[in-house]
């Protein structure tokens, strides 16, 4: 039986089939969107459905899906702000530019347990829902229209963004989402109401009477476990984090080498004490520590970590990944991570050994199992 792999890129969306057998390859057997900006991705196993977020530049964002394999793409709706109220005035508190009540990029798509009900994040910090598989998109109004959102800011981007989105695999009403830079979120009744719940992250570039605030963490990405629902990790800005009581607090990981700076993170989704992330120097350089591209992994807890670098380049190394380009199949053996010099590494043993795909796709944005 093969298994499927989705690279969204800068340039276009690729497919990538494993065979099968004692020696597996992986292959790119499809591609899509080709010269076009692909943003985010999700395959719904309900409906053998695939979505594709595009980036347009002055045309804007797009939506596409495809039912039962890549024969026929089909455009749907794209997740639209209302109109900005004249009265209202919003503006992104750093560099106090104002706040385009508009579609930047779709960040993130997730959709529920059977398929009928999606969710993406944007920037500037909109959640949308679609009941109807993306014909039709609702701003989360609830959560936009906080007070709280005030306090967001940009973190790499010029404006706030929701870039995590974990719904519950036991109740689709209780999804978690994650902002750069606001922190953690969590609603319990489909997007009505909301709880701020990032108490314990650390933000280091903050004065030190606000490093603890919880409004202003910047969490890169956070992620759950498909099997422990109460179990999270987050790789934040200034480290790395875990929640055990469905993100009501965190505790930041102390033992992480060699850095623990970086962007993506993935929890096996029957294992919630292993974890796996993509280590960089932090701030204005976003390279590899020393030039060696390395995956760390932990299977405790966070109590050690362990450095994997079996198969991967070792000397002038200079790759990013981005929070969304590692991804670990539904039984936690196969994982593949990307970068932005265009290399895909994928590994059949929880990442002791590391495969390089290839070398020469455009700067990947995401990678997804399927």
């Amino acid at each position: 039986m093969s298994q499927s792999l989705y690279v969204a890129t800068r340039k276009g969306v690729f497919t990538l089939q494993r065979s099968a057998g004692s020696t597996p390859e992986w292959r790119i057997v499809a591609t899509a969107f080709l010269g076009d900006n692909a943003s985010a991705i999700k395959y719904e196993p309900e409906t053998d459905t695939t979505f594709v977020a595009l980036g347009h530049g002055h045309f804007g964002v797009k939506l596409h899906r495809t039912e039962k394999g890549w024969q026929r793409w089909q455009e749907c709706a794209a997740p639209s702000y209302p109109k900005k109220p004249d009265d209202v005035a919003d503006v992104e508190p750093n560099s106090k530019k104002p706040i385009p009540w508009a579609t930047q990029l779709a960040w993130t798509l997730e959709s529920s347990r059977n398929g009928w009900r999606l969710w993406c994040g944007t920037i500037p910090g909109g959640l949308f829902m679609s009941n109807d598989a993306g014909d039709s998109w609702t701003l989360v109004e609830s959560l936009w229209r906080r007070d709280e959102r005030k306090e967001w800011f940009g973190g790499g981007y010029d404006f706030p963004g929701i870039h995590s989105i974990c719904i519950d695999p036991n109740n689709d009403d209780r999804v978690t989402v994650g902002i750069s830079c606001g922190g953690v979120w969590v609603t319990s009744d489909a997007g009505n109401t909301w709880q701020l719940q990032a108490t314990g992250m650390r933000a280091a570039y903050m004065p030190p009477d606000r490093q603890y605030d919880a409004n202003i963490q910047d969490p890169h990405r956070v992620v759950q476990c498909k099997t422990a629902a109460s179990h999270f990790w987050a790789q934040h800005h200034n480290g790395v984090f875990r929640s055990t009581d469905h993100a009501a607090t965190w505790t930041e990981m102390t033992a992480v080498k060699p850095s623990s700076f970086g962007f993506a993170v993935a929890v096996h989704p029957h294992d919630p004490d292993t974890a796996w992330f993509v280590p960089g120097v932090s701030d204005e350089k976003r390279i590899p520590v020393d030039g060696q591209l390395v995956v760390t992994r932990t299977t405790d807890g966070g109590e050690s970590f362990e450095t994997l670098k079996n198969g991967l380049p070792q000397h002038h190394a200079y790759d990013l990944t981005f929070r969304h380009a590692l991804d670990v199949n539904e039984d936690g053996n196969v994982l593949a991570f990307g970068t932005t010099t265009g290399s895909l590494w994928v590994s059949e043993d929880s990442g002791n050994n590391w495969t390089s795909v290839t070398t020469n796709l455009p700067p990947i944005h995401a990678v997804h199992f399927a």
